[in-house]
Parts: C-alpha cells; structure tokens; sequence
C-alpha cells in the first residue's frame, strides 16, 4: 500500500461521472416552495456527489474488475486494495458530514450506501438479478435520493410527505427506470463473462431501448400531470423546452442502434449521459430559481 497505489486507484472513484447523477439532486430542489437554505444545499451536494457516489463507484468497481471500459473511464486502471481504503475514507466523510446537516439525512446516506454494496457485494451481489436490482437502483438513485436531498436540505416533513412531493419523487424513480438500462448497454460481454445478468442483457439491445422510451414516457406524462395540479406550467414549459435535445438524440441513437447493435457503445451511452444531465440539471436550476425569485 503506498501513496501510488492510492493515486492510481482514485480514478476509480469516477468523481466526475458522479455529477451525471445532478438531475435526482435539482429535481428535489425544484419542487421545494418554502425557502432553502444554500449553505445546506450545498453540503448535501458535496455529501451526495463528492463522497457518497463516489464511494459507490469505487466499491462496484472494486467487485466488478472491469478491463473494458465503465462509465467515465474508457480504460479504468487495475483494482487494488488501495481502493477499497478509499471506499471506507470515503463512506465515513459522507456519514460524518450529513450528520453536520441532519441525523435523519446521515441514516438516509448510511441506507443509500449499504445497498450499494449489496448492488455489488460477491456475497449478495444484486446485480445478478436483473429485476430486482433495477428495483433497487431506480427506488434509491431515484425517489429516495429525491427525499433525501430535501431532507438534507432542511426541508420540513410535512412538506416532503407531501403527496404531490411524492408524486415528484416517483417521476424521478420512472426516470431511472427509463436511462438506468442504457447504462448498462454497451457492457454486455463484461457481464456475461462475470455471470450478471442485468435488465439490459436479459431486453438485448433493442428491448433495451423499448423500455427505456416507456419508462421516460410514462415519467413526462406524470410530471406534466403533477405540475398542472400544482399550476406551475412554467416549469413544465421548462422542462418541455430543456427535454427537446435529449429526445432528438435518443431518437437518433435508438434509430441507429436498432439497425447496427455496435452503435450501443461506450461513446453514444456516455454522450447520452451527458447530454440528459445538462439538460435536466439546467431545467430544474431554472425552476429553482425562478421558484424562489430571483428571476
């Protein structure tokens, strides 16, 4: 173990590609009406997407060993013990700095943490199961992680058990369900060689993309539901307006990848990626800050 070692495997952590998951964290906000907090905000921003995804990255790609690429590293460097010590430093910050913010968000990242291990533990190893693990990476990458960034945030109870704010937070599950496959397309062979059959796999390359479309679909058409309850048509032109690129690239590449499977690659998923989080990340900024008026 030496200061090399740890300098190779902190790649591994994937901090960047972490910020692909920004979307969930606006999203939250957005639909919070009483008055937030920045300093807060910002904590749970570094808590989520500097330390906790982080270390969920690490310690997948500690059990997973890829050698081809995985998303945000096109060749991710040999796993090593280093790693795994990073995992740990970096499980603990997460715990210790929500616990700063609030004890009901510190047992929420303690939660969210602990099933991203057993997403990729050898001796649990949900990943083999392709129903359940999509069950539990779009429940927690989604409506949980929308709640736990308004509990972060100081947001009071009643607000967030609020039941067109959990109608929001099923948007965000009904999203994940939607991209959370593409994820997984162009990493077909890894997981056949380790034995993991995820949702991706099991649909193939064209069922992957059918249900991504459905599920993104069946999102739009609730949030467009829930903010005309809520009479913020203004979001939902935001949203409408932000969402217009992701749908002409998704089409493009659904369209490309239906006649030559080899389209499904590393390069269009990652591009996608970045592409809907922009987007989205954008969209919910705005509605956040024309929400509480500063626009």
């Amino acid at each position: 173990m030496t200061l090399s070692g740890y300098r190779r495997a902190l790649p591994l952590l994937r901090i960047p590609f972490s910020v692909y998951l920004m979307p969930i964290f606006w999203f939250g906000l957005s639909a919070v009406r009483e008055p937030l907090h920045v300093g807060r905000v910002v904590g749970v921003f570094v808590v989520l997407h500097l330390l906790a995804y982080p270390a969920s990255n690490g310690y997948n790609s500690y059990y997973d060993r890829d050698e081809g690429s995985i998303g945000g590293l096109r060749r991710p460097p040999k796993v090593s013990q280093e790693l795994l010590h990073l995992v740990w430093v970096f499980d603990a910050l997460a715990i210790v700095g929500a616990w700063w913010l609030s004890p009901l968000f510190a047992a929420m990242v303690a939660v969210y943490l602990l099933v991203s291990k057993a997403y990729s533990y050898e001796g649990i190893r949900l990943k083999k199961y392709p129903l359940l693990s999509t069950v539990v990476v779009v429940i927690f990458q989604g409506a949980f992680t929308f709640v736990m960034t308004q509990i972060g945030a100081g947001v009071r109870l009643t607000e967030v058990l609020a039941t067109d704010n959990l109608l929001l937070a099923l948007v965000s599950t009904l999203f994940l369900c939607g991209s959370y496959p593409l994820t997984q397309v162009y990493q077909h062979q890894e997981d056949r060689k380790r034995g993991d059959r995820t949702l991706s796999l099991v649909l193939g390359i064209r069922g992957t993309f059918v249900f991504a479309a459905v599920g993104l679909l069946f999102g739009a058409a609730l949030l467009a539901i829930v903010y005309t309850f809520r009479n913020e048509l203004r979001n939902l032109l935001i949203f409408l307006v932000a969402t217009g690129p992701i749908t002409l690239l998704f089409g493009r590449w659904a369209m490309q990848a239906w006649h030559d499977p080899a389209a499904a690659d590393f390069d269009h998923t990652m591009r996608m990626n970045q592409v809907s989080s922009l987007c989205l990340s954008a969209a919910f900024i705005a509605m956040l800050v024309w929400q509480h008026g500063y626009l």
